[in-house]
């Protein structure tokens, strides 16, 4: 009997073809987003996908069949292509995995860019693996995704947003519009969004910003922090100006307040959870930092989650209590909180294998308008990888385990996309000649590129 190979299998089940038809329909979609150089854009980003080892430089896409053009027309491409931003982003929500809640996590990673004094917009962001000067900062561009998150035990997510925040913009005001422009593409109805910050985010500042958006807030905090409950209104006939805060609660102490709600629960990986919520909890805001300008600082008012587990899945550190903030529409669920949190940290596997595997931060691009441009054809390359997941075979190594198609990882995934690239039509036109151009000039000179420093943003009093 002759074992069927490693290839896409004959008659492909019912589910497989849904796979493809939808995998298609994305990349026509994707096609219809690009504006000039639309041709060598798509194609550059399916060499992204059919390049059999981890992208190291762009000119080395070129030599990939897929890309039937010369070489200089990558760097062209992303100098001078256009893509519609907002129509990606509607695609990519589009094409989000219906099956999974509306959990998103949102975090910010760096583009490092430390030699780079002709590249604009650069500024100062932590590192921690690079050093600059003896401390773990960068020079470089800060991209901000947001990710949709599954329940599923793997590393896949599904990219919706990309936004690359300038050093001189506010990252709190930034990061607010980024959710509002999301929430504006997601459904009206159904279950509130969930956000899921890390501690490097100001809670309060975004709950504030996102008061009036449909949409729910989790940030991590510190476990020093003080919080307030709300003032019991004042006696009839008491002189003097009401007072705006009610009983101290630090979370040093929480002894000291009962906690308004409580779930237990069991976990094969941290053993039994204890979440404890108080509800109507508020910080004592200072009229100075964001709030320098107002009459008197906001009482924002969300709840504080504490939650405790039996022991950690490798028990390399020591264990912690955690501490959330949550804000939004309704009650929160304990339940969908610490799991969502926990879920946070897939990002983080999808920015690795954007680097390191699809290249994100390997060009040596100028002008942060080519890397935005890159940055949305690595996206679109990953979200094709998600939904090419359930139409190619697991083409493992000899040392590899077999996996079923619907679990394999998304460097398993890309493996086989070269011969699933053979199948699928690509809806970018042929070129039309490879006649090198005239080139330069002779007697001409461009002369030197403008110098930009690094934006070292100053420390402001919160």
């Amino acid at each position: 009997m002759v074992p069927k190979s490693d290839g896409l299998s004959d008659a492909p089940a019912p589910a497989s073809v849904a796979s493809m038809k939808t995998l298609v329909g994305f990349r026509e979609t994707l096609y219809g987003c690009l504006g000039g150089w639309r041709d060598a854009l798509f194609e550059l980003c399916d060499a992204v996908l059919c390049s059999g080892a981890p992208v190291g430089s762009v000119p080395a896409l070129s030599l990939e069949p897929v890309f039937r053009r010369s070489h200089g027309s990558l760097y062209k491409a992303l100098a001078d292509g256009t893509i519609d931003a907002d129509a990606l982003r509607g695609c990519l929500v589009a094409h989000r995995p219906a099956s999974w809640p509306l959990i998103f996590a949102v975090d910010a990673s760096t583009w490092a860019r430390c030699d780079a004094e002709c590249s604009p917009e650069r500024g100062f962001y932590y590192s921690a693996s690079k050093h600059s000067a003896g401390q773990p900062i960068v020079a470089g561009w800060s991209y901000q995704w947001i990710t949709q998150l599954g329940w599923a035990h793997d590393s896949w997510t599904a990219p919706v947003d990309a936004l690359r925040i300038p050093p001189t913009e506010d990252p709190t005001s930034a990061t607010a519009a980024q959710v509002r422009s999301l929430v504006g593409l997601l459904p009206s109805d159904g279950a509130v969004p969930l956000f899921v910050f890390d501690a490097g985010f100001d809670p309060i500042a975004l709950s504030a910003a996102l008061g009036a958006t449909r949409a729910a807030v989790l940030v991590r905090i510190r476990c020093d922090r003080v919080f307030y409950t709300e003032a019991s209104p004042a006696p009839a006939g008491t002189i003097g100006r009401p007072r705006r805060h009610g009983s101290r609660f630090c979370l040093a102490q929480p002894d000291t307040l009962e906690p308004d709600a409580r779930l237990s629960a069991s976990d094969p990986r941290y053993g039994s959870v204890t979440v404890s919520a108080w509800k109507g909890l508020h910080p004592k805001l200072s009229g100075r930092g964001r709030w320098a300008g107002a009459d008197r600082p906001p009482i924002v008012a969300g709840t504080v989650i504490r939650v405790e587990v039996e022991h950690l899945p490798r028990p390399t550190r020591a264990l912690k209590v955690l501490w959330l903030w949550w804000s939004g529409p309704g009650d929160p669920d304990l339940d969908v909180c610490w799991r969502a949190y926990l879920r946070r940290f897939d990002i983080e596997h999808t920015y690795r294998f954007a680097k390191q595997t699809l290249g994100w931060t390997a060009p040596a691009l100028c002008t942060p308008e080519q890397a935005d441009r890159w940055t949305w054809l690595v996206v679109a390359a990953y979200t094709q990888l998600r939904l090419a997941r359930g139409v190619v075979d697991d083409l493992r190594l000899p040392w590899e385990r077999r996996r079923d198609p619907a679990r394999l990882t998304p460097a398993r995934v890309r493996r086989g996309f070269r011969r699933l690239h053979a199948i699928i039509a690509t809806p970018a036109s042929p070129p039309k000649t490879r006649t090198p151009g005239p080139g330069r000039p002779k007697g001409t000179c461009r002369g030197p590129r403008a110098r930009h420093p690094a934006i070292k943003k100053t420390a402001k009093a919160a």
